[in-house]
């Protein structure tokens, strides 16, 4: 099988539990860092499937990877090879397709409880589950794109996560490591710092939780990973 493509906007933004996820299933991974300067495939052909990491950037602001991020998005779709995206690989996704891409009411960073919605293709990648911990950095979210279906939500961002048949967009990060969270946290604590938000836990909230979110979020980490690349292109 081709490998999948993994597109890293940010040195510590890398690929986390997914890599280890796709290693223990024997899948082969290209990492593609955009960070270094590593150039945007024209074809997602030579991929069984892409996925865009998260990132500090927005998905509007004028970097000349993102138009040619975007147009292969639309590649992969047409050609009917699976694309998934966290956080700021989300938004790339939706504006894609069609959505927009905008500040949220207030931003979120640290834990906090997802809802899954109440609806078929929820049920299709949840299965039975209702909510889960879910760790978040974001102060933009997107528009849920023509033809897509939401499927996930909480109660500062109701566009938590959209699916278009093998199409997984989240907005939320559950490919969190215990390692990248408190990478992150060093490397964002002045955006902490600064956050007026009732969405926005500090360091030592973050990390009190770490072991038993990090524990419960992973198994669904592995349910979201697993029926994404059941639809890998052979």
């Amino acid at each position: 099988m081709r490998p999948v493509a993994i597109f890293r906007h940010v040195g510590h933004e890398g690929p986390g539990r997914l890599g280890d996820f796709l290693d223990s299933r024997g899948i082969a991974r290209e990492l593609i860092a955009v960070d270094r300067g590593d150039a945007i495939p024209d074809s997602p052909a030579a991929y069984a499937g892409l996925v865009f990491m998260g990132g500090p950037m927005s998905v509007n602001d004028d970097l000349a990877w993102i138009p040619r991020s975007l147009e292969l998005i639309r590649r992969a779709v047409a050609a009917d090879i699976p694309v998934l995206g966290h956080c700021l690989g989300g938004q790339l996704i939706a504006k894609a397709l069609g959505g927009a891409i905008s500040g949220n009411p207030v931003k979120e960073i640290g834990w906090g409880e997802a809802r899954v919605v109440a609806c078929p293709e929820a049920a299709a990648w949840f299965g039975d589950l209702r909510a889960f911990p879910a760790f978040h950095w974001h102060g933009e979210t997107f528009s849920i794109p023509e033809g897509a279906v939401r499927i996930l939500e909480t109660p500062y961002c109701p566009n938590q996560a959209f699916v278009l048949g093998k199409h997984l967009a989240l907005q939320c990060h559950v490919e969190m490591t215990a390692e990248m969270i408190e990478e992150w946290c060093q490397a964002g604590a002045d955006e902490i710092a600064a956050a007026s938000s009732p969405a926005v836990q500090g360091r030592e909230a973050i990390l009190a939780g770490i072991a038993s979110h990090l524990a419960a979020m992973a198994a669904v980490a592995d349910r979201l990973y697993g029926h994404w690349v059941a639809g890998l292109s052979r």
